[in-house]
């Protein structure tokens, strides 16, 4: 299909920034340019008052299948992935079976590719089951098709494992994706440690739990030179030690999730489990310090870390309740507060959900240049609406936004020269 999409604003970091048409053909970008000619039987979508920008790329969600189908399958998360404007996603391996070996991954992308909504990049586990305890096959990995490894939501609590991950991930020229948590220092809490969980009387988890596991990262990818991306960074501690890693060269990446710049431990009032994920949201100070993060550079990418979980598992007590929000369908309005708060300009935000994910992890997307793929996301930047999760394309249903007015909306979602999605 030829599509020329007319008198939008493109925003294509570090390239375009100003009126112009992008014309598609063949599912690549065609040109970029005022007053593009439409060719004979092209579609044409009408930009005016929009954004026009490179699809988004969410380094970091939870697709649930192989084995938890019923809280999410390929097909309904990249659905949801559409809507929220992101034409690529990173799926973590904690499925059931893990994603530790070729034919696992090669289920994911065959899955992926049937259901059409999104490119999706297989993210293979660091040890086998993520155990923490033996390396998985990380060369058949990554020529299965997975573009990083991790073993997201159990830390690899042995440096030694981690530090020969990182030496194999180094030869492999893959990026090592740690949460980073210290077990022993979180074990059976469920928010953050502070007065509001002593308020509560629900058992914390301090910010050392993260800090700790951020700072043996860190030296482990000094000692091997290896690529470290740390992922939904959520502590002024963090923040701190990334920012000091980076001044001293050190190959680091970090991310942070909207909920993590949006909202403060007081969400848990009320015992309120879709405020209840992992790490936990934390104070305001440590707010603050992400978006210094955000605004700096030291984080490079926002990430959702979309969780589905089915709505019976929501409704436990807080502490037997699952941890995690869905993410990919309110990103792009969350993001824009930052914009509206003047922690971003327009065009950085936008950077933080295409250029820089793409570059963390080598993705050849997150462009609108000649030549590339047609993944393009056009956007109403004013269009005010109220986050509905009966509405969501995801089976979850599980968010802390339910209820908010928001402005932003996604108008047309397009992947590989392919419209997947389109508000009337």
């Amino acid at each position: 299909m030829t599509i020329l999409i007319k008198g939008g604003q493109v925003i294509d970091p570090g390239r375009v920034n100003g009126p112009a048409d992008v014309l598609i053909e063949q599912g690549k970008i065609a040109a970029v340019g005022p007053k593009l000619k439409a060719p004979a039987n092209a579609k044409i979508i009408d930009a005016t008052n929009k954004v026009v920008m490179p699809g988004f790329i969410d380094l970091h969600v939870h697709f649930r299948e192989p084995g938890f189908e019923y809280k999410e399958t390929i097909e309904s998360g990249t659905a949801a992935a559409a809507a929220g404007g992101f034409t690529s996603v990173c799926c973590m391996p904690n499925t059931n079976p893990v994603n530790d070996n070729q034919s696992i991954t090669e289920f994911i992308l065959e899955k992926a590719r049937a259901a059409g909504n999104a490119n999706v990049f297989p993210v293979g586990a660091i040890t086998k089951g993520s155990e923490g305890k033996e390396l998985a096959e990380i060369g058949d990995l990554r020529r299965a098709g997975c573009v990083a490894i991790s073993d997201d939501g159990l830390p690899v609590m042995n440096s030694l494992v981690m530090r020969r991950a990182m030496e194999y991930a180094l030869a492999f020229d893959v990026p090592v994706v740690d949460h980073c948590e210290d077990l022993h220092l979180s074990e059976g809490g469920c928010m953050n440690e502070g007065f509001v969980s002593t308020q509560l009387g629900l058992q914390g988890v301090p910010a050392a739990a993260e800090d700790v596991m951020v700072a043996r990262n860190l030296a482990l990818a000094e000692l091997t030179g290896a690529r470290l991306h740390l992922a939904h960074l959520s502590t002024a501690g963090s923040v701190r030690m990334v920012r000091e890693a980076k001044a001293r060269g050190i190959k680091v990446t970090a991310e942070a999730a909207p909920h993590h710049f949006m909202l403060t431990e007081e969400a848990v009032c009320g015992y309120n489990t879709h405020a209840k994920m992992n790490p936990p949201l934390r104070t305001g100070m440590d707010v603050q310090a992400i978006k210094d993060g955000l605004r700096d550079g030291t984080i490079d990418v926002i990430a959702t870390d979309h969780a589905p979980h089915a709505t019976q598992e929501k409704q436990q007590e807080f502490a037997a309740a699952p941890n995690g929000i869905v993410g990919l369908e309110t990103a792009w309005p969350l993001t824009l507060t930052l914009v509206e708060e003047g922690v971003l300009s327009l065009e950085t935000a936008i950077a933080k959900l295409t250029t820089e994910p793409a570059r963390a992890f080598s993705l050849k997307k997150g462009t609108l240049a000649p030549g590339a793929d047609a993944d393009v996301v056009i956007a109403d930047l004013h269009e005010g609406w109220e986050v509905d999760p009966a509405r969501f394309r995801s089976k979850g249903r599980n968010t802390p936004f339910a209820g908010w007015k928001v402005k932003g909306r996604i108008t047309t979602t397009i992947v590989g020269g392919r419209i997947v999605h389109e508000t009337t």
